[in-house]
């Protein structure tokens, strides 16, 4: 198939293991420049914004965007990203309508999709392709998702304060350790955040002061990653964890008309519909948060729904099956 194909040739910039094409370096660079052969394949006047996004218009319909992002996390997955766009050129290309956008760094906040924006170069409708990037289609046993909207997020910093002292000579029960304290706050964290259904809160990075092996922590700071398909939701993490509502991104709901569509394509090749939120922010999410009508189409992940990582798998019978489902609705919209 020749969307796997130009995966592998994508897959194989940079070198291994994993995918390694970081947002605005040499790999992404190449990336789009071998995406930019296949749009002038493909028949569509190419053209790049300020930004770097690439654009490959059909000369019908060029309101209706589709496509996605080349850049990975280091030693990221074969799938991510790359696959909304070789399926985007793949769709137009069917469908004879529509624009393939490549966004620009979108691993490390949209980059961009954001540059787009501020730009004002809005389309009309855009959808994006991409992996579940999570377990629950597989679980399901269903290949295909329509997502109904992208979660918000707020990312901050605790900051937790105790004593330091002597690790052998300050005893148990006069001890202030700063980093017990964290880690009674951390499982408290998440045990009230499992509790608010659909949110989840991620403690990724734990740094405690002065550092040494023999001393007691006198101070330790840990980041929190938390995220809710609505703003309530959101808001009880942020109140919960202490962190600042200002910085929050707010959920992003796809619109219904596009979800509508991708429905009707779903059903009519006999299978149910699913429709899911996604817990990672896309590029889809960036455009509707502007106003753009925007929807997505998640396709299974297998291996345990794992991303960010070489064991990211889609099965190719899935992908022909979403290329398909999407070039179907590029027509239909």
């Amino acid at each position: 198939m020749r969307a796997l194909d130009r995966l592998d040739e994508l897959y194989a910039i940079g070198g291994g293991p994993g995918a390694n094409r970081v947002g605005y370096s040499p790999e992404e660079d190449a990336a789009h420049a071998l995406a930019r052969g296949w749009l002038e394949q493909a028949g569509l006047e190419v053209e790049v914004d300020e930004a770097g996004n690439l654009l490959g218009r059909s000369g019908a319909a060029e309101g209706l965007w589709t496509g996605s992002h080349l850049d990975t996390v280091p030693q990221g997955g074969r799938f991510d990203g790359a696959l909304g766009v070789v399926a985007a050129i793949e769709a137009v290309e069917r469908a004879g309508r529509g624009t393939v956008v490549v966004f620009r760094e979108e691993e490390r906040g949209c980059v961009g999709s954001r540059a787009l924006v501020a730009q004002g170069q809005l389309p009309d409708a855009f959808v994006e392709l991409h992996i579940e990037q999570g377990p629950r289609l597989a679980e399901a046993g269903v290949p295909l998702a329509v997502v109904s909207g992208i979660v918000g997020y707020v990312r901050g910093e605790v900051v937790v304060e105790g004593r330091a002292g002597h690790a052998g000579t300050t005893p148990m029960a006069l001890r202030d350790d700063a980093l017990v304290k964290a880690a009674e706050l951390i499982l408290r964290l998440r045990d009230e955040a499992a509790a608010i259904d659909g949110a989840v809160l991620t403690v990724g990075r734990i740094e405690a002061e002065p550092g040494g092996i023999n001393v007691i922590p006198g101070r330790v700071r840990f980041s929190v990653d938390v995220r809710a398909p609505d703003e309530e939701r959101l808001g009880q993490l942020i109140a919960l964890a202490g962190l600042d509502p200002a910085r929050a991104v707010p959920p992003a709901e796809m619109s219904e008309t596009i979800r509508a569509a991708l429905r009707v394509e779903i059903t009519g090749r006999g299978l149910p519909v699913v429709e899911l939120p996604s817990g990672a922010g896309h590029d889809a999410g960036v455009l509707a948060q502007a106003g753009v009508p925007s929807g997505m189409l998640f396709v299974r992940s297998l291996n345990g729904g794992v991303s960010h990582s070489p064991d990211e798998l889609t099965s190719p019978e899935d992908v022909e099956l979403a290329i398909d489902v999407l070039a179907a609705t590029l027509e239909r919209l």
